[in-house]
């Protein structure tokens, strides 16, 4: 367990997918995607192991919820500044999402 200010450090917002690519460099399958989080946070890079469920084509213009506090890692050869929240499902990597559309930036909680 822990305590409610512990999760409160954790800073998830809302962003749109802008593009999407291979990441070739990755040990396994994973798309670079370029988000958008509203004019205080900007655009940030993410790789992400969800190539089982999504075709890049459908990726385009999704909002996601990320992560946007975490610190950088290296993921093969790209700067992953976020991580995009999904649930771990038999199917694959289900990415989570707002039932409508909000502001980029927005924050979860």
């Amino acid at each position: 367990m822990i305590q409610v200010d512990v999760f409160d450090q954790v800073e998830m917002r809302v962003g749109t997918i802008l593009e999407v690519s291979d990441n070739k460099k990755s040990r396994n399958p994973a798309y670079v995607l370029k988000i958008d989080f509203g004019e205080t946070i900007g655009i940030k890079k993410s790789s992400a192991q969800i190539t089982t469920l999504y075709k890049p084509e459908a990726l385009i213009g999704r909002q996601v919820i990320c992560c946007v506090n975490l610190e950088p890692m290296h993921i093969g050869s790209v700067k992953s500044e976020v991580r995009i929240l999904g649930t771990e499902s038999e199917q694959g990597v289900v990415l989570l999402q707002p039932s409508e559309a909000v502001r980029n930036g927005d924050k979860v909680f």
